[in-house]
C-alpha cells in the first residue's frame, strides 16, 4: 500500500517540476484532470459535469477551478438558462497551455513505465481498474 502513495507522490514531483520547466505557474499536478477535461471541451461546461467526468467530489472541483481561474486559466459564468449553473471554460491563457500539458503526459507516460513490456503494461492497467472497481463497491 505504501507503494501506491510513493509512486502517486514521486509522479507529482516529476509533473510540478515539469510545469515548472515550462515556467507555468500556479498550477499543481492535481489541475491535470480539469484541464485535460476541459482542453476536450469548445464550450462552457456545468461544474456538475466536471466532476462527474473526473471522478471528484464537488468540493475539489469546486477548489481546483477556483484556483484555475484565479491564476487566469478558466473563466466561471453563470448559465443564462438556469441561473445555480455554474460554467467554465478555458481562457486564452488556458488553451495556451495545452502543447506544454500534452508533452508532460507524454513524459510522464514514458518515465512511469520505462521499459516495461507493453502486455506488461495493459496488465497493470487491468488490475489497477479492478482494484478501484473493488474500492468503489465497497
Amino acid at each position: 500500500m505504501a507503494q501506491i502513495g510513493r509512486i502517486r507522490e514521486n509522479a507529482a514531483l516529476f509533473i510540478e517540476r515539469e510545469l515548472h520547466n515550462e515556467e507555468i505557474q500556479g498550477i499543481l499536478s492535481a489541475h491535470g484532470i480539469v484541464l485535460f477535461f476541459l482542453f476536450q471541451q469548445h464550450q462552457p461546461v456545468a461544474m456538475k459535469e466536471i466532476v462527474e467526468k473526473t471522478g471528484r467530489v464537488k468540493s475539489t472541483v469546486t477548489g481546483m477551478v477556483n484556483t484555475l481561474e484565479h491564476h487566469g486559466y478558466v473563466e466561471k459564468t453563470r448559465s443564462l438558462e438556469d441561473g445555480r449553473v455554474i460554467l467554465v471554460q478555458l481562457t486564452e491563457k488556458g488553451w495556451s497551455i495545452r502543447p506544454a500539458f500534452e508533452r508532460i503526459a507524454g513524459s510522464m507516460l514514458e518515465k512511469l513505465y520505462g521499459e516495461m513490456p507493453r502486455a506488461d503494461r495493459e496488465k497493470l492497467i487491468e488490475l489497477l481498474t479492478q482494484i478501484l472497481g473493488n474500492l468503489k463497491a465497497a
